[in-house]
């Protein structure tokens, strides 16, 4: 059984919303109102509205990682000996319980999944390699070290409405 979410159409000011949102989580409602060309009380009954149908998600801040001592990034393909539901169910929940994978998606190709590793030198990165591999279905891996960090993600394009 599938359950269809309704969506409505978000018109230009919410999509100028979200889009100030998403450059600074934490601008003021006046300021933001200011920038989208609302009243401040218009303004914040669209983001609590946008909030409360789930286009924004939460609020977060960007950490400086090298300052923390997590430089070191790493891309990991991992390829299953199988492709059964049991084995993607026991990768995703040991996945999970390893706080130096910071991102991990299942992908269509030549591999199963692509893991992207934060640590802070390469005997941590070997360590947590070392957990990934033991992980019982994990047959093969292959990495890319990051020496240049081009572009980084910082959330969903919005295109703006004509």
């Amino acid at each position: 059984m599938t359950t269809s979410i309704k969506t409505r159409i978000l018109d230009r000011i919410d999509h100028a919303i979200l889009n100030e949102l998403q450059k600074n989580g934490r601008i003021s409602n006046v300021n933001l109102a200011k920038a989208v060309n609302l009243s401040p009380s218009p303004c914040l009954d669209r983001v609590k509205k946008l909030e409360s149908e789930g286009y924004i998600e939460g609020y977060t801040a960007r950490l400086n990682a090298e300052k923390l001592g997590q430089q070191l990034v790493a891309h990991v393909e991992i390829t299953l000996k199988s492709s059964t539901e049991s084995v993607f169910e026991t990768f995703k929940q040991h996945v999970l319980e390893i706080p130096h994978v910071v991102a991990c998606d299942m992908v269509a190709g030549g591999f199963d999944y692509l893991l992207k590793i934060r640590v802070s030198d390469m005997h941590q990165y070997r360590e947590v390699l070392g957990q990934i591999v033991e992980i019982p279905g994990v047959g093969t891996n292959h990495t890319y070290m990051v020496i240049e960090h081009v572009k980084e993600d910082i959330g969903v394009t919005i295109l703006p409405k004509s």
